[in-house]
């Protein structure tokens, strides 16, 4: 069986994906950003000094219970709305937030009780950088557009419909997904005349399986595309041997009852040779680091695949990978003591992934080979003077050359360390 299972979490059900999960074996998604600076890139974190963002208040959906629709602890769900003016007031851009799974009731448990699970603990105010800046200078295709941020309170990728009376939990992600949409298209989304649906991580994986129904929501003529950022999960053996994310993302499906969500021609594969990037048909850009710190620290590396600490100083810091190591990730090399392994390695196995998809002339790519995880939504890598970049182009210039149809973007880095523009991250 090829390790490929992309854009992971529905890749478990033979086909289709971090506080909530609270954690995949020790590694939260809120760790990989720390700090307002680290995530929005606007203080001092050795990128540059940024304007302080556009601080958006929390929209509750009222109508939302009576649908079934409510967080996992029976809360309401919610969105953070800035209105589009001048040549961007019928444009919208909708970013699912990510933010791991919970696969355990235990761990959804524990989620409900955080941001991830219940709106009671959501900010009232969050700050809008990257590609949901108002700011021509930092967002330049996007930044007057209607720009929407999805509150992510589920624990399955906006993908889950049941419910656990025992736990008092509610598996209701598919309802949360359709109660914001039809709210937002009650407040003039369904006149749109431009639409992009992005999100990262978790968000990233929710924009693939909801991409194909976003784009049936508007009339024909409506340009409607996708962006999927540090979407892209691959089904490797990890240090110990075994798949954790393959068994991780089973149970997540498992307990939220997310078959429903997944296409039929992806349930009805056995062999799960068929990826589900591969079955969108609205047109869809990837955005990914060929070396994801999530992936790395979380799946390929977690503390409980590797017990003896061999791994710890290498995923908190790539600086501080031995040889060996660097040359597992990169696959240049069998390693003995390690042949359970890919012998392709990890970012080899990732091309080897998106090369079908990359054949699509409607589909994007920007693979770079950074130790980073989600870089949309961060000033510093989305648009700055020093954002990482492929050739010439940045991040947000090759996604909006791709959604403008300016230039057909398939950008992939050569293998690290030759890029020197990464924004690499470093953990405490």
């Amino acid at each position: 069986m090829k390790l490929l299972w992309v854009l992971g979490f529905m890749g478990m059900v033979l086909c289709r994906r971090t506080d909530g999960f609270a954690d995949v074996n020790g590694t939260k998604e809120e760790d990989l950003h720390y700090t307002e600076s680290n995530v929005y890139g606007y203080g001092p974190n050795g990128y540059g000094v940024f304007s302080r963002p556009l601080m958006v208040g929390l929209t509750l959906i009222n109508g939302a219970a009576a649908k079934g629709a409510v967080c996992l602890d029976g809360t309401l769900p919610g969105f953070h709305i800035h209105r589009g003016y001048g040549s961007g007031a019928n444009s919208w851009l909708i970013q699912l937030e990510g933010g791991g799974w919970c696969d355990t009731i235990r761990n959804c448990v524990y989620r409900k009780k955080t941001r991830r699970g219940s709106s009671a603990y959501m900010e009232k105010q969050i700050p809008f950088a990257g590609i949901l800046s108002n700011k021509a200078g930092e967002n330049p295709d996007f930044y007057n557009w209607n720009r929407v941020k999805v509150r992510y309170c589920d624990g399955a990728s906006f993908g889950g419909d049941s419910q656990n009376e025992a736990a008092q939990l509610y598996f209701r992600g598919q309802r949360i997904w359709e109660a914001a949409m039809a709210d937002l298209m009650s407040k003039g989304m369904r006149y749109a005349n431009q639409a992009l649906l992005s999100g990262c991580s978790a968000g990233g994986v929710a924009t693939v399986l909801h991409c194909d129904e976003f784009r049936a929501m508007f009339r024909g003529t409506t340009r409607v595309k996708c962006l999927s950022d540090a979407g892209l999960f691959l089904d490797v053996i990890d240090v110990s041997g075994r798949r954790t994310l393959r068994n991780m993302f089973r149970r997540v499906v498992s307990l939220q009852g997310a078959y429903k969500s997944l296409p039929w021609s992806c349930t009805n594969r056995l062999n799960p040779t068929l990826h589900l990037i591969a079955s969108v048909k609205t047109p869809l850009f990837l955005v990914n680091a060929a070396y994801d710190t999530w992936q790395i620290q979380a799946s390929l590396a977690s503390p409980t695949a590797d017990p003896n600490g061999l791994w710890h100083e290498c995923t908190k810091n790539h600086a501080r990978c031995a040889a060996w190591q660097m040359n597992f990730l990169q696959g240049l090399i069998p390693i003995v003591s390690f042949m359970f392994f890919n012998k392709s390695g990890f970012r080899n196995q990732m091309l080897k992934a998106v090369s079908g998809f990359s054949r699509a002339s409607k589909n994007g790519l920007f693979i770079n080979s950074c130790f980073a995880h989600c870089q949309t939504e961060r000033q510093d890598t989305w648009f700055s003077q020093n954002s990482p970049h492929i050739g010439n182009k940045g991040i947000a210039k090759s996604v909006g050359n791709w959604y403008f149809d300016r230039v057909n973007i398939k950008a992939i880095d050569c293998p690290y360390p030759c890029d020197k523009s990464c924004h690499n991250l470093v953990f405490r």
